[in-house]
């Protein structure tokens, strides 16, 4: 049992070891997400489940609520009890899912990304209402078994389910890994949109001596390679940097050095800004290959649109907690992935994330600072505290 500088037990330490001890590797849950509805209907929540996908790969979703007997908003926190695989076992330190200490941290899968975070939130949602068990509002949890995965059947469907009852949130924390070099030092206010393209440039195949009885792909594609890479898609702007194109695959060829390719195969990937949207980003695209005369096939996913948070009241509760607690003011930022804040984000005009350190995240050795958890939990209980007592 794991004690404070003070002496008390650190509830929300113990529940992390008990969350990595549960391998939970994406879409598996572990049985986190039950343990965590048995203490969360103790202090009043109901617990609903929505799991969802193939019996082979079943996602667990658990959404819990507590209603307060004083109007108010309707607060969550989200995340997700999943986790990527560990990797070759014999390069960590100790047994990924036993958790470790060394040096003042906590070792084991999941420990920073991100069941850290739900077990401080888990944590100060019962301190709040063990003090507050008249607050204002509502607090609702979000859980999904499938962040680390395709996503398919996680978030959004918790999502769908809110939209076809008509219910609403107002303020949405996600517990993602959002610090950088002390715990509060950044939160996210938003993501950057993710579209990704697979390009087939048609050409004829033939044989190199022959270039005129053959087209090549490769040849044919370059100058609208070149192009793409030189467009300014847009400038960014206060809250996003500006949009850009990467390739990150491209394949052309049977393998041999005397066959001109009658196919060229691209991968590509937007990160986009609210500046831009999918579609126009796409449409802009087009005009761009058609202009160059290819003969091509195009492929599109979105994999997650912008979304962007102004500071607002969720903000400055966030902020205030942890300028409460760790005597700094963090910054907001949009940078990094997509996260499920893309999809929360139908169902609640303020979203933001917030959570531990996050520079050991899918890493070997993953880990998070022991002393830093009891904090995470008391920032989490001061927001509540700023948004629903």
């Amino acid at each position: 049992m794991h004690r404070a500088e003070d002496g008390r037990v650190t509830e929300a330490l113990r529940l992390a070891e008990a969350l990595i001890a549960r391998a939970s590797v994406t879409p598996a849950d572990g049985g986190c997400q039950a343990m965590l509805a048995e203490r969360l209907r103790r202090i009043g929540f109901e617990c609903e489940w929505l799991d969802a996908g193939p019996d082979d790969g079943r996602v667990t979703n658990l959404v819990a609520r507590r209603r307060g007997p004083r109007a108010g908003p309707a607060f969550a926190f989200a995340g997700h009890t999943d986790v990527v695989p560990p990797g070759p076992l014999e390069r960590w330190g100790s047994d990924p899912f036993v958790p470790s200490h060394r040096d003042g941290h906590l070792y084991g899968r999941g420990a920073a990304d991100m069941k850290t975070s739900i077990a401080a939130m888990v944590v100060a949602s019962e301190e709040f209402v063990a003090a507050h068990p008249a607050h204002a509002g509502s607090i609702h949890f979000l859980l999904t078994s499938d962040e680390e995965g395709p996503s398919i059947d996680g978030t959004v469907r918790i999502v769908e389910a809110f939209e076809s009852r008509g219910e609403r949130l107002d303020a949405c924390i996600v517990g993602e890994p959002t610090s950088v070099e002390r715990l509060g030092d950044m939160i996210k206010n938003g993501r950057r949109g993710s579209l990704t393209g697979r390009l087939t440039v048609r050409g004829v195949q033939g044989h190199v001596a022959y270039p005129h009885l053959a087209r090549n792909p490769i040849h044919d594609f370059a100058p609208a390679l070149a192009a793409l890479a030189a467009t300014e898609w847009d400038r960014g702007n206060a809250f996003f940097p500006p949009t850009t194109w990467q390739v990150s695959n491209i394949h052309g060829g049977t393998g041999v050095g005397n066959v001109i390719p009658g196919d060229l195969i691209v991968d590509f990937n937007f990160r986009f800004s609210t500046e831009s949207t999918a579609e126009g980003l796409k449409a802009r695209v087009h005009e761009l290959l058609d202009r160059h005369g290819l003969e091509y096939g195009l492929a599109w996913t979105l994999g997650g649109e912008t979304f962007l948070t102004p500071p607002g009241t969720l903000s400055q509760a966030l902020s205030a907690g942890i300028e409460a607690e760790c005597g700094l003011q963090p910054e907001l930022s949009t940078t990094g992935g997509t996260s499920d804040g893309r999809f929360i984000k139908r169902i609640c005009p303020q979203v933001v994330e917030f959570g531990p350190i996050n520079a050991t995240i899918h890493k070997v050795d993953e880990r998070v600072d022991v002393a830093s958890i009891e904090s995470l939990k008391n920032i989490y209980r001061r927001t509540l505290e700023g948004l629903l007592r």
